[in-house]
């Protein structure tokens, strides 16, 4: 379970943003390329109910609510960086591994 969790291509770039500051909603929504807002809403729902996310909300009007990393979450920041280090590393190899596999494949 948890491992879907942190596997999960939407929870890796949400950490990947808290990681660097404390994030309004829609600020999330811009840096996370890609992400709608219901799986936005999703995955900080899921991280928040693991304790990975913490969620402010302040008693204003409108309502400001602000997303932050818990220590818990902080704990993931060394090990996602070290993934996405290692993906960019070795990206190459793994299109030419992925290129003579489908090559053999065809072959078969």
């Amino acid at each position: 379970m948890v491992l879907d969790r942190i596997a999960d291509k939407w929870t890796v770039l949400i950490i990947g943003a808290l990681s660097k500051e404390t994030r309004r909603f829609g600020e999330l929504k811009r840096e996370v390329d890609g992400v709608s807002q219901k799986m936005l809403t999703q995955t900080l729902r899921a991280l928040e109910r693991d304790g990975v996310v913490h969620r402010k909300i302040y008693p204003t009007v409108p309502p400001k609510v602000e997303y932050s990393l818990t220590e818990l979450g902080r704990t993931l920041v060394d090990l996602l960086e070290g993934i996405a280090h290692w993906s960019e590393s070795n990206i190459e190899s793994v299109l030419q591994s992925q290129q003579a596999y489908d090559a053999r494949s065809m072959d078969e």
